[in-house]
């Protein structure tokens, strides 16, 4: 069974997803009206515990108190991928990494634009930390839920961060 909830944080209204007691998505509402139509109907609209501990640390690392998830993961996608999620993963909060860098992390130096698109399809926007990878010239390229969200995620780690 899948479920879905949607929350309003400060990033507006976020869309959870879970199955098989994991979390395979969160992301911005489709339409920002936080309607249950903007869930697949093949869902089943419903806070689980789950969702509700995902949405609590959520809100927790948008307050600055919290650095790390401890909520299983399960996003859907290919192998490169998750190869591509699991190095963003291991960015540490507050700290950027650029589109070559994970490309050479997960061993093909040239796919810069394979981890840039594998990057525009993460399904775990902040769990999954897409935002905290920049252009090689330290600009903010690409953030499916706008760059002004981006923006303030890595201005809320750099302020809380105790790197540096």
């Amino acid at each position: 069974m899948e479920f879905a909830y949607i929350y309003e944080t400060k990033l507006g209204k976020i869309v959870f997803k879970e199955k098989d007691e994991s979390i395979t998505e969160v992301s911005i509402s489709v339409d920002e009206t936080g309607n249950e139509g903007d869930v697949q109907s093949n869902l089943l609209f419903r806070e689980t515990d789950l969702i509700k501990a995902a949405a609590i640390q959520l809100c927790e690392y948008l307050d600055g108190k919290r650095q790390n998830f401890t909520i299983p993961l399960k996003p859907e996608g290919t192998e490169f991928q998750k190869k591509v999620w699991n190095a963003l993963i291991s960015i540490p909060y507050g700290e950027v990494r650029t589109y070559k860098q994970i490309a050479e992390q997960v061993g093909n130096e040239k796919a810069s634009r394979a981890v840039g698109m594998a990057n525009h399809n993460n399904p775990i926007m902040c769990l999954i930390p897409c935002h905290r990878v920049i252009g090689a010239n330290g600009s903010l390229v690409g953030y499916a839920g706008g760059l002004h969200r981006k923006e303030f995620l890595l201005n809320l780690e750099k302020a809380n961060s105790q790197v540096g």
